[in-house]
């Protein structure tokens, strides 16, 4: 390119394709960019593309996903408080479903007479949640632009701190992914087998890795992740229902089940199994119950992550949406504790959840369809991830410890990337442990506390800080807080660990390394690319043109005359390896570009792209402060399967110069008709 050109398209330069006069405020230049305010904005046409295949396929996009929406709506794709608890509040409705059956797996080594702690268990959990609910709280008016723990830690306990509560909310994530949707799967088979119908003999001719669960759980990733790339206000819409009918149909059983433990007409539909006595009670044995049941607390931190996609006032919705999750949470946990208790119900083929709603509302339609919106809450409660997972990213990446591409907006105003990337390490967890909830469960509950933890730490922090209103009291319940939870924490470790939260403790260290890797990378790109004073502004730099050409042909013409458009110093090069055939083109180079400086190069053996490389390398050593640009004609062949029979220089070419730093390879391309 010649000094005095343009590093863009000038207004002027721009072609209308339909040209259209209108007034001086709106001059449309054509059917895909206009005029305002001095600049170009580009249309919905021009996302679309010119060309009619791509706008063909922006059509089957938006049948999938729904129209682009401008930047400008954001604020009408917030949530109101409604469909916010669906978005947000459905992952830690829905643990309401497992966390009860998770405590009772480990009792039941110690015979039926243990499982009644249980319930002592659920009451602790939901005593502990009012708290962290309480504390989260506090947090979604201090840091009303999301973030949760980890801008409350990285701003208050340092940048390490931060991380690590970004790691551990983002494996967080994928766990809630993978739980809430293995139990929706298995809420499904819960119902079939209470059928008769028989799920073993349905999958048998499939891999052990792709049994029912599993198959069932991967479309319903794909659908609830093409729901949140339709955007977070429409996933509202979409998923609300579901959510709403099983938090009814959840209140109106632990109701009808209250009533009839009251009139002494609560009965198991089936007589609960007599378990050996493996193991006597312990203390270790009820700690590692109630940290099962704890992961009834996932998705409370949820809120606060997301207080941006609030309508205004953002904090207060945020907070009273909080308030209501954590109560329903909490009455729907005891409630399902107790039912189960008073039953002595014993975890087997049907979930507890099943076996309390069978009891309650007898083998009939209410039973599926309580059922089906068990199922459908579950499927839902990942939602609350696919919300925050891809928000929490987005900052990441802002704050440059993510790859950037999870900051972009997608057509909807989603954040595309980070909802791809989840459904997809979510779906292959999925696979790895085939579906099964209790060996995903204990991998669970480390991220959750961890993330609680280190938020209530920093918010200790905070207000000794800040020293705000009523600032003593909630350094105090914050305090209380984050003793508990770390104590929590500790224990969910220690219990856990043997059984798979190993692979959580693991990752989190190996994540945050490559968090600071990534922040490195993009301080130095930074550092390189900072403009300096003017004194130090490079001057004017050597420009050369390498043009290799195997024949004096129609497209290495139309490649010449590109050439001449940004260089006067072109050297035409053929490697030579039949002398006829290199005197040929000496001939046609004076007959159709005698300007051109043409160099041939012999190769007795033969050889093309080395002694072109080499040829490049000598070059580059004359003139070590130079920069090249090697123009080379490409055929774009009609066919896909016809880029075979051609030698694809420009690709290895390409391919050879990509890192080097004064060394350019331009394509010059010629479309060959079919």
């Amino acid at each position: 390119m010649t000094d005095d050109s343009n590093h863009g398209f000038a207004e002027q330069d721009l072609q209308p394709v339909t040209p259209e006069e209108t007034d001086e405020d709106g001059e449309q230049y054509h059917h895909f960019f206009q005029k305002t305010e001095g600049h170009l904005v580009a249309t919905p046409e021009a996302s679309a593309g010119a060309n009619g295949v791509q706008r063909g396929l922006m059509r089957l996009k938006a049948a999938f996903i729904g129209t682009p929406l401008f930047s400008k709506d954001e604020i009408h794709e917030r949530l109101t408080k409604v469909k916010a608890l669906a978005v947000f509040g459905s992952d830690a409705i829905s643990s309401c479903a497992y966390a009860t059956e998770a405590s009772l797996v480990v009792l039941m080594v110690a015979g039926n007479g243990a499982l009644h702690i249980s319930l002592f268990t659920a009451l602790a959990v939901a005593v502990l949640m009012s708290m962290v609910a309480f504390s989260y709280r506090q947090t979604v008016y201090a840091y009303p632009h999301g973030g949760g723990s980890y801008n409350v830690s990285r701003q208050n306990l340092g940048q390490m701190a931060g991380l690590v509560a970004a790691a551990a909310l983002l494996l967080d994530y994928v766990m809630t992914v993978a739980v809430s949707i293995a139990a929706g799967s298995f809420a499904v088979t819960s119902a079939l087998n209470a059928a008769g119908v028989n799920i073993t003999a349905i999958t048998a001719s499939l891999p052990p890795f792709l049994n029912f669960n599993v198959i069932l759980s991967l479309i319903f990733i794909g659908l609830i992740t093409l729901g949140n790339l339709r955007g977070i206000r429409e996933s509202g819409s979409i998923f609300a229902i579901p959510t709403y009918v099983f938090i009814f149909s959840f209140a109106a059983m632990i109701i009808v089940g209250m009533i009839k433990v009251f009139t002494h007409s609560l009965v198991p539909a089936t007589p609960p199994p007599i378990l050996q006595m493996a193991q006597p009670v312990t203390l270790w044995l009820v700690l590692r119950s109630f940290s099962a049941g704890a992961v009834a607390m996932s998705g409370t931190e949820a809120i606060s992550n997301g207080v941006p996609v609030f309508k205004p006032n953002e904090s207060k919705n945020a907070a009273a949406t909080l308030t209501v999750m954590a109560s329903l949470l909490a009455i729907f946990f005891v409630g399902v504790s107790f039912l189960s208790n008073h039953m002595g119900l014993v975890p087997g083929d049907q979930s507890i959840v099943s076996q309390v709603a069978l009891a309650v509302f007898g083998q009939n339609a209410i039973y599926y369809i309580f059922q089906i919106a068990t199922m459908a809450i579950l499927v839902v409660a990942a939602n609350t991830a696919f919300a925050d997972f891809p928000r929490l990213s987005s900052i990441l990446a802002r704050d440059n410890y993510m790859p950037h591409v999870f900051g972009n907006r997608g057509d909807r105003l989603a954040f595309s990337s980070g909802i791809l990337f989840l459904g997809a390490v979510s779906g292959l967890l999925l696979i790895a442990f085939r579906g099964n909830v209790d060996s995903l469960i204990h991998l669970y509950a480390v991220g959750v506390f961890l993330a609680f933890s280190m938020s209530d730490t920093g918010m200790v922090v905070h207000w000794w800080k800040t020293r705000g209103k009523g600032w003593k009291t909630s350094i105090l319940i914050n305090g209380a807080d984050a003793i508990l939870t770390t104590s929590i924490l500790i224990i969910v470790v220690i219990t856990k660990f043997a059984f798979g939260a190993w692979i959580i403790v693991v990752l989190i260290p190996m994540i945050v390394p490559v968090f600071l890797a990534i922040n490195r990378h993009y301080a130095r790109v930074a550092e390189q690319l900072r403009i300096m004073p003017l004194q130090m502004m490079p001057q004017k730099i050597e420009h050369f043109v390498l043009m290799p050409i195997d024949d004096v042909n129609y497209a290495s013409l139309r490649a010449m005359s590109f050439a001449r458009t940004i260089c006067k110093d072109i050297t035409v090069l053929h490697i030579a390896t039949d002398p006829v055939r290199a005197e040929k083109i000496k001939q046609k180079m004076q007959t159709y570009a005698p300007d051109m400086k043409l160099v041939i190069m012999e190769s007795p053996l033969r050889a093309f792209m080395r002694p072109l490389l080499t040829y490049v390398e000598v070059l580059h050593e004359q003139h070590p402060g130079g920069f090249l640009t090697i123009v080379v004609p490409e055929f774009i062949t009609a066919h896909w399967w016809e880029r075979f029979l051609h030698n694809r220089t420009a690709e290895h070419l390409t391919q050879a110069f990509k890192r080097h730093p004064n060394i350019a390879v331009v394509n010059v391309p010629y479309l060959l008709k079919r």
